[in-house]
């Protein structure tokens, strides 16, 4: 089966920092990394490939520097890489950044099953994934965490908070990982070479004059979401023992002070 794995280039930290000014993420002086998520899809792909036949193909939308992540994918076993690059794409939401990867995905062709990560680190939307598959008009199975190979199929463990659901679900179809689908691998050395050897241009470009886009449905203008205000969260946190002679007392006391708080 041939795969195409959608990969995004995240800030690695855990502590974010927004500009107080214009409200976006400071990601100046911040180590880039391929989204975690995302690299479980990435070896999900690989399994399959292993499993099936067939190619890897993965695909990120950003600025020139996003090739890093996918000379990281390269050398983790892809065996092709397409980046979406152009000043018509920046500013784009959710909703403008499926629309242009469907396109790509179009574009590019000759696919299976389309993998994402459930979500990105630095925004937690999980809505891409989803849009890509209705943009496409396939199905889509979301939170896998078991893959399964079938004629024809893929048979897909669903995780919820309540139960495990599964469904076989014909291909071309597109699936969203999670961390618990797998262990994703370590380059090889091999594959490390290939992947940043300076003679092979490895990595295919895609603008705006590539896709066959409505110019009015991405980018800045095109997003119908905006974000009014963007902060990091205050930590407040306050303890306070309480005390009595038994457990009785130290019950009562709870109450009260739950209720002068008005918690309950």
């Amino acid at each position: 089966m041939n795969s195409i794995v959608c990969i995004k280039q995240v800030p690695n930290t855990n502590e974010v920092k927004i500009n107080k000014e214009t409200g976006t993420l400071i990601r100046e002086g911040v180590e880039s990394i391929i989204n975690p998520d995302d690299k479980n899809a990435l070896e999900a792909a690989l399994v399959l490939k292993e499993q099936t036949g067939g190619k890897v193909t993965i695909l990120s939308m950003g600025p020139p520097q996003a090739k890093a992540a996918l000379k990281e994918g390269l050398a983790m076993g892809a065996d092709e890489a397409w980046l979406l690059s152009d000043r018509a794409f920046g500013g784009s939401d959710t909703w403008a950044t499926a629309t242009i990867l469907a396109a790509a995905i179009e574009k590019i062709g000759n696919y299976d099953v389309v993998f994402c990560g459930r979500q990105a680190i630095d925004g937690d939307t999980a809505q891409v994934g989803p849009e890509i598959a209705e943009f496409l008009g396939i199905p889509q199975v979301t939170y896998a965490k078991e893959i399964e190979p079938e004629e024809n199929a893929i048979r897909v463990t669903r995780f919820t908070e309540n139960a495990d659901l599964v469904y076989r679900v014909q291909t071309p179809c597109l699936l969203t990982a999670i961390k618990e689908l797998n262990d994703p691998r370590f380059p090889t050395v091999a594959d490390i070479f290939r992947a940043y050897d300076e003679e092979t241009d490895n990595i295919h470009v895609l603008t705006f004059a590539d896709l066959d886009i409505d110019p009015t449905q991405i980018g800045l203008k095109g997003s119908p979401t905006n974000v009014y205000r963007s902060f990091v969260p205050v930590k407040d946190k306050q303890s306070e023992i309480i005390e009595g002679m038994n457990e009785k007392e130290k019950a009562k006391a709870l109450t009260e002070k739950l209720a002068e708080l008005k918690l309950f």
